[in-house]
């Protein structure tokens, strides 16, 4: 169930915040009467880093950086933005090392442009592993293995209308995904098959729902909601349809606490057509290594459903900045629980924790991660091409962020039913700010039967990961950054896990617009079936920001 739907529900059983307070995120300087806040810092970094492989002869290399950015900030009563974009040129010191070029941006955009129609925009170009069965590298330098370049954008407009005893709500977005194929293969342990690589996406998203509040029309809060979805993607000329409608009722039991059952009717076909083949039967490759599609070839159904679903499940919010929600039913055949966790302890902290059990594509699943991201974030970049792959921690209105993690844990041609858990935290303490996640996700892929090449269909991937992030600023002009992360994969095909890890400090110091950055980490990455990867990092670099 999307967010919006969610969201319809929860306003139908009497439990949402009033409108006044839904305008603006609580805590922005707007909402606080803070006045109108734009920002906007192009910049410039010059940076030298060295590379140390430590399980390989203390084999050193050393590259330098060039990087050209921008940070822009948004904060007025219609409209709260944030933008960090950071494109990256590295020049090899050393004929065994590629000069690489690097983007690293993140993008959310919200704006009420009447009281009743708004528009959220997101975008992100970030690096992330392709396959889940190889090698999960934490250092992203050098000619690294199963890493691609990708790119995502969403957007679209949002209607709220409250007409007498009914509240309104509809939207639309529309997405678009693309990856590039990794530069330096993936790194696969000998005799594992190579798989597909995605190419791109473009995905459409209707959502419309009619609601009215207990005990005005009837004791129980009632809620008619429906969706449409549709993706069409490049490789195998893929298609994903969804056709979703439901009805909810929500009994407030207390002041806090509402009961909440639903039952719905979907029907979701995902398909596809055959990879071409040579006459020896093998799969035709083009020049970028992707599967080549037998335009002749008829449709296929990967996964068909087309039924009724249900669940029921409690609405809990002890106070305006607690919100609890839990549905245990069935769907897609099975059983099915989901759930969320919000609390905005004050202005600057807060935690979230959110179950979700969905059937999803890679796209899809990426521009869902987007849209629940804060529109004021911390800007993880430092010079490494780490960013925006991980989690993403708020700092505006005890917004605690969102973790892609999930998401990136593998870049999969096929769809799938995606279940699993996210957590993040955030506080701050003064001068010191913390943030923290954790998650575990479980993919189980459909294809059609009897395929060329490698059949995904029953084989289910698992990931699970931690991170944690401290910034401290020191005085007006210098501050330190830390972080620590640990990931573990699955691959169901073959059932080779790989494990990475990794550790990073860093201080920086401003003199007016010219500022001096000095890093250091160390990372571990492991295979089965082959010896650990430690790979020690040093930087040291002079930025300008006009």
């Amino acid at each position: 169930m999307r967010a919006t739907l969610l969201a319809a529900t929860a306003l139908a059983c009497g439990l949402a915040l009033p409108a006044a307070a839904q305008d603006l995120p609580a805590g922005s300087p707007a909402a606080r009467g803070g006045g109108s806040r734009v920002d906007v810092s192009p910049y410039i970094n010059l940076s030298q880093v060295l590379v140390a492989d430590l399980s390989n002869g203390n084999d050193v290399l050393t590259y330098s950086s060039v990087q050209a950015g921008i940070d822009a900030t948004v904060q007025t009563r219609r409209t709260q933005a944030q933008l960090s974009y950071n494109y990256e040129h590295r020049f090899a010191w050393d004929d065994n090392l590629d000069d690489t070029s690097i983007h690293s941006g993140l993008a959310r955009v919200n704006m009420q442009l009447t009281p009743s129609i708004g528009f959220e925009v997101g975008g992100i170009a970030t690096r992330a592993r392709s396959d889940i069965r190889g090698a999960a590298p934490g250092l992203l330098v050098g000619n690294v293995a199963n890493i691609s370049q990708l790119y995502g954008v969403y957007g679209g407009p949002t209607f709220t209308k409250q007409i007498d005893q009914f509240a309104l709500n509809a939207a639309y977005r529309i997405g678009y995904t693309k990856v590039e194929v990794p530069d330096s293969g993936v790194g696969l342990v000998a005799g594992q098959p190579r798989l597909d690589y995605y190419d791109d996406s473009l995905s459409h998203l209707v959502t419309a729902s009619i609601g009215t509040r207990a005990d005005t029309i009837l004791p129980v809060g009632v809620t008619l909601s429906g969706q449409y979805e549709g993706e069409d993607a490049g490789q195998l000329d893929q298609r994903y349809e969804g056709w979703f409608g439901r009805g909810d009722v929500l009994l407030p039991v207390s002041g806090t606490l509402a009961l909440t059952a639903g039952v719905g009717y979907e029907r979701i076909q995902i398909s596809q057509r055959d990879a071409l083949l040579d006459a020896g039967g093998n799969v035709v490759v083009d020049g970028n290594g992707r599967f080549v599609t037998d335009d002749a070839s008829p449709r296929r159904l990967a996964y068909d459903i087309d039924g009724v679903f249900y669940d029921a499940g409690v609405v809990w919010r002890p106070s305006p900045r607690t919100t609890v929600e839990v549905h245990l039913g069935e769907r897609y055949g099975t059983f099915s629980g989901t759930g969320s966790l919000n609390w905005q302890m004050n202005e600057t902290d807060a935690l979230q924790v959110v179950v979700y059990d969905s059937v999803q594509s890679f796209g899809r699943q990426l521009g869902d991660g987007i849209s629940a991201l804060p529109t004021s974030f911390n800007n993880p970049f430092t010079g490494q091409g780490n960013a925006y792959n991980g989690c993403i921690f708020g700092t505006e209105g005890g917004a605690a962020g969102g973790c892609l993690n999930s998401v990136f844990q593998s870049v999969s041609t096929a769809n799938y039913r995606a279940r699993g858990i996210d957590a993040v935290y955030a506080v701050t303490q003064g001068r010191l700010r913390l943030g923290a996640g954790a998650g575990y996700a479980n993919r189980r892929f459909f294809a059609p039967g009897n395929t060329a090449g490698v059949n995904l269909e029953g084989i289910e991937d698992e990931s699970a990961y931690v991170q944690a992030f401290a910034s401290r600023q020191l005085d007006g002009n210098s501050g330190v950054t830390g972080d620590v992360f640990y990931n573990w994969y699955r691959g169901g095909l073959g059932g080779f896990e790989t494990q990475g890890a990794g550790a990073t400090g860093a201080y920086y110091h401003n003199w007016g617009r010219l500022d001096a950055t000095a890093s250091a980490g160390v990372y571990v990455s492991d295979q089965s079936l082959s010896d650990a990867d430690v790979v020690a990092q040093a930087l040291i670099g002079l930025g300008y920001r006009f």
